[in-house]
């Protein structure tokens, strides 16, 4: 017999998402992937603006694909008294309502916090914001780029000459793993207490927490880390080399025991050991200028494999600079199985698995929904007749 594969952890929780872009529906991905019922509120006559980014996944967004596999799509206009009529009804039967509407969006609705405590005292309410729901710049607009820079991320990517957005969205990801796990919290503090939990984050908290070591660095060190590409700012030898065959190769000595394997066995010069320039991992990152020039100068004379083969050998880690194509050909991908067939309104594509494996539970890829794909079935759900529907559509209000 094969092994027991169980319905996934959060089977029988129902999510509502009030959702666009990238950091709630990430969060609510995550919950889908575990089992949870998503309903995604979408705008009527186009739905989530993330849709529209490309049309790189057979004629779909590559951002809707990756975020919204396995979600239920409500059509639903919630500026319109009906509309929150509906969401209303959603609501007071719902498990969790996540939402990242614009400042103060959700308030102006009417789904603030104290009237969803009155309608509904068990739903987890989970609020991704950009700065705060409260201070100065509690009303602002933020997207991810401009968390990039108002953090100070920027800042460190990219080379001596330039600052560089980093090239995934990492504000919007950090925002939606924390409230993944800030959703996971209020509820497992609702089972245990049974008291639910409100859950706020922002762009800007959640990117900050990633920018800590900087922060810490600099805030005591005087100065911040410098910008050094593929090189790391307080670690020597870490960074990428070109090799006699022009690919760049990267390399990572994290202790003097591998710094003394490296002198020895790759660069034949085991005078640099002790020398004083060098003895430290302080020192190295002090003279990094000369500590480059030593170890360019034996890669520049080796072909890539060659010098990876080596390093392997002396256990020493490294690296080619993959491109994407690249890391789609990854054997790790390959070999472990890290694909998964999902439908979608434009025919079968390929995703990956998540990162976080629970045993015995197979994450689910149900199908990327069509916008409004399930509004009927779920307003019927909710006791709405089909005269009610045809009314409602009528209006254009779903």
């Amino acid at each position: 017999m094969g092994h027991q594969i169980t319905p996934g952890p959060l089977a029988g929780i129902t999510v509502v998402g009030l959702e666009q872009a990238v950091a709630a529906p990430f969060a609510t991905r995550q919950l889908a992937d575990l089992g949870a019922r998503v309903i995604k509120i979408e705008r009527p006559g186009g739905g989530d603006f993330a849709r529209g980014y490309d049309g790189a996944v057979h004629g779909l967004s590559s951002y809707f694909v990756w975020l919204n596999r396995a979600k239920q799509s409500l059509s639903l206009d919630v500026k319109d008294e009906r509309g929150r009529a509906v969401l209303t009804r959603l609501l007071a039967g719902a498990d969790v309502f996540v939402h990242n509407l614009g400042p103060g969006a959700v308030d102006r609705l009417g789904f603030g916090a104290a009237a969803l405590g009155e309608l509904n005292p068990r739903l987890v309410n989970c609020a991704i914001t950009g700065f705060g729901s409260d201070g100065p710049w509690a009303g602002r607009k933020a997207y991810d780029l401009l968390i990039q820079c108002q953090t100070g991320l920027v800042s460190l990517t990219g080379g001596p000459e330039a600052g560089a957005r980093v090239g995934v969205s990492v504000a919007d990801i950090a925002a939606g793993m924390y409230a993944f796990s800030g959703v996971l919290t209020g509820l497992l503090a609702r089972a245990t207490t049974g008291v639910a939990r409100a859950v706020e984050v922002s762009l800007f908290d959640a990117l900050a927490e990633w920018m800590s070591q900087p922060a810490y660095y600099t805030r005591y060190g005087g100065t911040q880390p410098p910008r050094l590409g593929t090189h790391h700012a307080t670690i020597a030898p870490y960074g990428a080399y070109r090799a006699g065959d022009g690919r760049d190769v990267l390399l990572a000595v994290q202790n003097d025991t591998e710094w003394r394997v490296l002198c020895t066995e790759f660069l034949g010069r085991p005078d640099l050991v002790d020398d004083p320039r060098f003895a430290t991992s302080a020192a190295r990152v002090g003279n990094r200028a000369a500590l480059d020039e030593v170890i360019a100068a034996e890669c520049a004379r080796q072909d890539s494999p060659k010098i990876m083969d080596q390093l392997d050998r002396l256990r020493i880690a490294n690296s080619p600079i993959n491109d994407v194509h690249d890391f789609l050909d990854h054997p790790v991908l390959a070999e472990r199985g890290r694909w998964r067939p999902v439908d979608s309104p434009a025919g079968t594509f390929e995703a990956l698995v998540p990162p976080v494996a629970v045993a015995g539970v197979e994450p689910v890829f149900g199908p990327v929904p069509a916008a409004g794909e399930h509004t009927d079935a779920i307003l019927a759900e909710l006791g709405y007749t089909p005269a009610d529907i045809a009314g409602l559509r009528g209006a254009l209000v779903v």
